[in-house]
């Protein structure tokens, strides 16, 4: 398999693991952001594969499973950008933390990438004006109160799906690397 189909399927991965029942906040869109800055390798398609999967799977969700809830075709939604902004992080965190592969820096960069989304798409819910939540101190804390249930998720989600990822790129690449008689 050539990295570019590899990057491919990444992007489809990431939008069908939100569009197939799954536990809320347990998805791949984590992982792919931090697999892309560790081993893609190509600045612009670090940051373009999880937006893009991000991108993909919103348009997907709100215009299919979503769309009684909306008036029109919705291109981007309300928290697109938090997202997006969390995302682009994640890959920062992909790049610093596991460009060099061990147990400990996939928990330490997933807890990383997770609390950043947290902390970044939580602060978008509270800056839109649909959930209600006072424009105050207190009414960004009982923001992030209300989504305290849900880190648990997307922290798995992006730990299990990163040692997917992480395992099958090396089980696909290096084991292709090594001479017929070693394989």
């Amino acid at each position: 398999m050539s990295k570019q189909r590899f990057v491919l399927l990444l992007i489809l991965i990431g939008a069908l693991s939100r569009l197939i029942p799954h536990p809320a906040n347990f998805t791949a869109l984590g992982a792919i952001a931090l697999f892309a800055g560790a081993k893609i390798g190509k600045q612009y398609l670090d940051f373009l594969i999880p937006v893009a999967a991000l991108w993909l799977s919103d348009l997907l969700v709100n215009n299919i499973l979503y769309a009684a809830y909306y008036d029109s075709f919705i291109f981007f939604t309300e928290g697109f950008m938090y997202m997006a902004i969390s995302m682009v992080l994640s890959v920062m965190v992909g790049r610093l933390v596991l460009s060099k592969m061990t147990t400990c820096r996939l928990l330490s960069g997933t807890l990383i990438s997770s609390v950043l989304f947290f902390v970044i798409t939580n602060f978008g819910v509270w800056m839109a004006t649909t959930p209600g939540y006072p424009q105050s101190f207190q009414g960004l804390m009982l923001c992030y109160e209300a989504a305290i249930p849900f880190f648990r998720n997307e922290f798995l989600g992006t730990l299990v799906y990163s040692g997917v990822f992480f395992g099958l790129y090396e089980w696909v690449f290096r084991s292709s690397l090594l001479p017929a008689k070693s394989r």
